[in-house]
């Protein structure tokens, strides 16, 4: 078996930051990241084709991180069968709450996991656990992470 790979989109250059800790974190557990910033209202055509041609370049799992609409995560889950998780940015105006609640509100049929406010670093920890059913090397390695968390 390969090396896992996550999408890890960001909705604006802006989000990057926010990001971070889910690069940090998959870089850890051993999963190749493939980031990129993809606006879902500006960029339609390019976002479409980024994600018709993630599950042949490797991608098992989507994270979509965006702030205020906060249609990202729900588009990419619209045009894929892949996990898609949603990370809600916060921002000046409403906190993230208004992002956090286009996330969580996706119709029946087009599932987004949802994460907290600026939640990057659970993001990729869920992106984790559902590589683990798949490669021991991941789960091993979230398993001492989780261990080190307990030891404090």
């Amino acid at each position: 078996m390969g090396t896992p790979k996550v999408a890890l989109l960001m909705g604006s250059s802006s989000d990057e930051e926010k990001v971070k800790p889910a690069e940090e974190i998959l870089a850890e557990m051993g999963v190749a990241v493939v980031a990129a910033v993809i606006s879902a209202h500006r960029q339609p055509d390019k976002l479409r084709e980024f994600v018709r041609r993630a599950r042949d370049e490797g991608v098992e799992v989507f994270i979509a991180a965006a702030g205020k609409a906060a249609h990202l995560p729900g588009v990419v889950a619209s045009m894929t069968t892949l996990p898609v998780i949603g990370v809600p940015v916060s921002s000046p105006d409403l906190g993230g709450l208004d992002a956090l609640l286009s996330i969580v509100q996706m119709p029946r049929g087009v599932p987004v996991a949802a994460v907290a406010i600026d939640g990057a670093a659970n993001a990729a920890l869920l992106a984790c656990s559902i590589l683990a059913l798949k490669y021991e090397k991941v789960a091993s390695a979230l398993a001492d992470y989780r261990k080190r968390l307990a030891e404090g």
